[in-house]
């Protein structure tokens, strides 16, 4: 009697297995490169407002003379807006169409001057954000009387898309509420802010 062996051919299996896996391993690099990038924009926000408030304090200030810096516009290269945007650009091309910054010192103005009331006026540069104003000191003294200190108070804001716009990848950004879908594409807006003491 005659044995009959069967074949099993296994010739496509690789490609079949590779097929399926591919898209799966696309997806988890590609949302590794986006959220990536979304950490990186976190970190210099982060970065520029607290550089610019510390800026909004000290600028080019001696022992001998105490002057604050001034808002200014962006293209001052003393100003604190144009901290704000420079350190914008180390992981930015060109922040000025995306971000907005907001100042609040006293070299801008002084709102209620001499009461407990007393604040920073603000000024705003740029297209992006809308930003809350610099509040009073918080330690008001014993007597209630105008407090010796006020808030300087920085804003930064800034609007970008991840590199790889495509929704499938963009997943693991979407889960932040700074994020946003509409029509298929992402836009995410960081805000930032730090805020200093300044004597008065």
């Amino acid at each position: 009697m005659r044995s009959v062996k069967f074949v099993r051919g296994d010739s496509g299996q690789a490609l079949i297995e590779t097929v399926l896996l591919v898209p799966l391993l696309l997806a988890i690099i590609l949302n590794a490169v986006n959220f990536g990038y979304f950490f990186l924009m976190a970190l210099n926000i982060t970065s520029s407002a607290r550089s610019s408030a510390l800026y909004s304090i000290m600028g080019s200030a001696t022992p001998a003379a105490i002057v604050l810096p001034p808002a200014g516009a962006t293209t001052n290269t003393n100003s604190v807006s144009y901290i704000a945007y420079q350190d914008l650009t180390g992981a930015v091309y060109s922040p000025s169409t995306n971000a907005g910054v907001q100042v609040c010192s006293p070299s801008v103005g002084i709102l209620n001057a001499g009461t407990v009331n007393q604040q920073s006026q603000c000024t705003t540069f740029g297209s992006v954000g809308s930003f809350p104003t610099a509040g009073v000191d918080p330690e008001l003294n014993s007597g209630s009387t105008a407090p010796a200190f006020l808030l300087n108070r920085i804003d930064v804001a800034y609007q970008f898309a991840p590199p790889i716009p495509f929704m499938p990848f963009n997943l693991i950004v979407l889960v932040s509420p700074a994020c946003t879908s509409s029509a298929g594409s992402v836009t995410c807006t960081f805000y930032r802010h730090a805020q200093m003491r300044a004597m008065n």
